[in-house]
């Protein structure tokens, strides 16, 4: 087609983004999961095969309409959902913030042990009963105002069958009594000793705890950088797609079992609070077409671009502007 141009599309910010690696990261998962005999591998290699966008005038694209799958482990999905994400968080902490002015953030990590496929499944679920409980000790609940987890899996492949390290990110919004005095400040002796027993463990986890930054900026320790972290994926493609056949094989098959029906966000307390004032659309199941405020609109249309996958030359091509 002589009009035809290969698909770019950046934000507002001018990064372009990532449509084709994540296109091309999509059609391998859904090639291994073909090899697996999953019945919707037919349906996650149809993910986001055709493009619509409307473009303003000046040439900002906004993505108007496609079919996602919504698979837990695609590339695809798993990038827009990271943005929505990220995205609501930011909306509630920032009202967060208005509402009770003087609280204060904790940035925690609450590690275990390493565990084997089929029994990561088994221990996400109780991590997330133990976070509950946690949440309900005396001296954590009497400070605490809300708190946002998310769970994050990375692959261990040094030993002989692939090992999981399954963790918790938790953003916590403090009481400003928190940092005073020894009677409300947790340390982070007391915080392992804390997780150690909301999980029964026989031996002492790692666990990292900082304050964070009010300010919304990007720097480390900041609000929205640990907006980021905790929104961020709970599988990254590397871990999945290794060009290890064998090995893919065997961690896609593990995580498709065990994060089937969990949850990667969940909100507790003031937060969970101002999720449901803001009426904010549950990213797990609903639309992933509007994700990030620089997407909110394209600021006067003035044409639409429909970008179509071509499998032979492994890129999006636009078919028309009209």
């Amino acid at each position: 087609m002589a009009n035809e141009k290969v698909l770019v599309d950046r934000s507002k910010s001018g990064k372009v983004r990532p449509w084709r690696e994540r296109k091309l990261e999509n059609l391998q998962y859904g090639d291994y999961l073909q090899i697996l005999h999953y019945k919707k591998a037919h349906r996650v290699k149809e993910c986001g095969e055709v493009l619509r966008f409307v473009e303003d005038k000046n040439g900002h694209k906004k993505l108007a309409q496609t079919w996602f799958c919504h698979s837990r482990l695609c590339p695809l999905c798993n990038w827009r959902r990271a943005m929505k994400q990220s995205n609501q968080l930011t909306q509630i902490l920032t009202e967060a913030v208005k509402q009770r002015k003087t609280g204060r953030f904790l940035f925690l990590t609450l590690t275990v042990e390493n565990t084997t496929g089929d029994q990561l499944k088994s221990e996400l679920r109780q991590m997330g009963r133990a976070i509950r409980d946690l949440m309900r000790y005396k001296k954590p609940a009497k400070n605490l105002l809300g708190y946002v987890r998310s769970t994050e899996v990375t692959v261990n492949d040094e030993a002989s069958q692939p090992m999981y390290h399954h963790h918790m990110h938790i953003l916590l919004f403090m009481k400003n009594l928190y940092f005073k005095g020894s009677d409300n400040y947790i340390s982070q002796a007391e915080w392992t000793r804390y997780w150690q027993r909301a999980m029964k463990l026989a031996y002492v986890p790692i666990v990292n705890v900082e304050a964070v930054k009010p300010n919304v900026s990007r720097h480390k320790n900041s609000l929205l950088a640990s907006a980021q972290e905790t929104a961020k994926y709970q599988v990254k493609s590397k871990d999945i797609l290794t060009n290890n056949q064998a090995q893919d094989l065997q961690v896609i098959d593990d995580l498709e079992q065990a994060l089937a029906g969990s949850r990667q966000i969940s909100y507790g307390g003031l937060l969970k609070e101002i999720r449901k004032q803001l009426q904010l659309e549950d990213v797990e199941n609903g639309d992933l077409i509007n994700t990030d405020s620089d997407d909110q609109g394209a600021d006067q249309v003035v044409r639409e671009i429909v970008a179509k996958w071509d499998y032979q030359r492994k890129n999006y091509f636009t078919l028309n502007e009209l």
